[in-house]
C-alpha cells in the first residue's frame, strides 16, 4: 500500500494544474465531467487536509466528504460514456479504447472512498487515504493528458 505522505504528494501533484478557469471553453459532457472531477478533488483535499493535520479531524466531515467522493466516483463511467472530447479536456482517448480498465479504476476509487467513509478516527482516515491516492494516481497516470 502507498504511504500516506506519498499518497498526499501524488494528490497534490494531480491537482496542481487545476486552475479556477479550468472549465473555460468547456461545454456539454466535457464541462460536466470537469465539474465532477473538481468535486472529487475538493473532497479529496478535505480528507487530505485532515489526514495531514492541516485541518482538524472531524469524523462527520470526513464521512460527508468521503460519501461525496464515493458518489462522484460511481458516476464517472456514465460521465465518459458519450466519448465527447474537446481541446480543454484532459481525458485521453485511451479511456474509450480501454473502457473496462477505466471503469474498474473508477470503481477502485469508489471502494477506497467508502473505506474512508467508514473511519471514525484520524488513524483510520490516514490509512484510507492510501487507497484514495492510489486510485487517483492509477487512473490519471493512464487516462489523463496533462495540459500546459
Amino acid at each position: 500500500m502507498i504511504s500516506l505522505t506519498r499518497s498526499l504528494a501524488v494528490l497534490a501533484l494531480l491537482g496542481a494544474g487545476a486552475a479556477a478557469t479550468a472549465h473555460e471553453g468547456a461545454s456539454g459532457d466535457v464541462k460536466t465531467r470537469m465539474e465532477a472531477m473538481k468535486t472529487v478533488a475538493d473532497n479529496t483535499k478535505i480528507l487530505g487536509g485532515m489526514a495531514t493535520g492541516k485541518r482538524a479531524f472531524d469524523a462527520a466531515d470526513a464521512q460527508a466528504a468521503a460519501a461525496v467522493l464515493e458518489a462522484e466516483a460511481a458516476r464517472i463511467p456514465a460521465l465518459f460514456e458519450s466519448g465527447e472530447m474537446s481541446d480543454v479536456s484532459e481525458a485521453s482517448p485511451e479511456i474509450w479504447e480501454n473502457w473496462g480498465d477505466f471503469t474498474a479504476k473508477s470503481e477502485d476509487l469508489a471502494v477506497a472512498a467508502a473505506r474512508a467513509g467508514d473511519v471514525t478516527d484520524l488513524d483510520g482516515l490516514r490509512a484510507a487515504m492510501g487507497g484514495i491516492g492510489g486510485a487517483c494516481k492509477a487512473c490519471h497516470q493512464d487516462y489523463r493528458i496533462e495540459k500546459d
